[in-house]
């Protein structure tokens, strides 16, 4: 027999990526990771705004993420939601003094907020503002969702448009977050369905990909996730973001190494 096609390759490897969706995604592989926090929150619209400021704010050491989160989540209470749909810029000015998150500030942290606080208050829900853009094409509605939430330069950088080029791995961790429900993943919105999500790509889940043969792309851009979500959506194709939180466990804890996954590919 001759060898099996690309895509015929990619079906045969659905064994190997079940094994460690199996093996590795759990709750017990959470830590550290900045969804951690969404477990605290039952109510769809506080959980989703954690998962906004937690997934936008995921960028630099983990430590200082986790760090910088918890002080958002603190000032915010046990119900974040309506603590923002009741709170004015001067008084999240006033909480939140002294905030810095690498290229993130005080002042533009409260900008963001009182975005979301507008949304809030204009469409009911972060939900509600993502489906009134959503006819099936993610990429267009993460694009208009991001531009009900920026209004100006500085937050716009918490925030990237897939228009410029952007893998957007934030939004697409915080999509994952909302819409898969299963032992990691929380979920929260009804309206939107796995099939629609895309990879959330950063360099680290860039070399995997590469390395496993689901990327020819030279860098980690928006074409680049593209291709990676494509490839994945052959293997799964009502989830393509069902392996992601599995794979990025390697490299990111101290006791999974990148080398042990690709070790493990070889003996498949």
């Amino acid at each position: 027999m001759g060898a099996l096609s690309e895509h015929e390759a990619r079906v045969s490897s659905r064994g190997i990526f079940e094994q460690l969706y199996s093996d590795y995604n759990k709750r017990v592989y959470v830590s550290p990771d900045p969804l951690q926090f969404l477990y605290d929150y039952d109510d769809p619209l506080d959980r989703e705004v954690v998962a906004l400021i937690a997934s936008s704010l995921a960028y630099g050491r983990v430590a200082q993420i986790l760090r910088n989160v918890k002080r958002v989540l603190d000032v915010l209470g046990p119900h974040p939601a309506s603590y923002l749909l009741h709170s004015d810029c001067d008084g999240l000015t006033a909480s939140l003094c002294g905030f810095v998150h690498r290229f993130t500030d005080c002042g533009c942290m409260v900008d963001f907020l009182c975005h979301v606080r507008d949304v809030l208050a204009e469409y009911g829900s972060l939900e509600n503002l993502f489906l009134a853009h959503y006819d099936g094409d993610t990429w267009q509605a993460v694009e208009e969702f991001v531009a009900g939430l920026t209004k100006c330069r500085e937050s716009a950088f918490l925030l990237p448009r897939p228009s410029k080029g952007s893998a957007c791995k934030r939004l697409a961790l915080f999509l994952r977050w909302m819409v898969r429900c299963d032992e990691v993943d929380p979920g929260g919105w009804r309206q939107i369905t796995p099939d629609a999500l895309f990879v959330p790509v950063d360099t680290h889940m860039f070399t995997i990909c590469t390395t496993l043969g689901l990327c020819s792309r030279k860098s980690a851009d928006g074409k680049a996730v593209a291709e990676i979500t494509e490839a994945f959506r052959e293997i799964s194709p009502s989830d393509p973001v069902r392996y992601d939180f599995a794979l990025t466990r390697f490299g990111i804890r101290n006791d999974m190494t990148v080398e042990e996954l690709f070790a493990r590919w070889e003996r498949n």
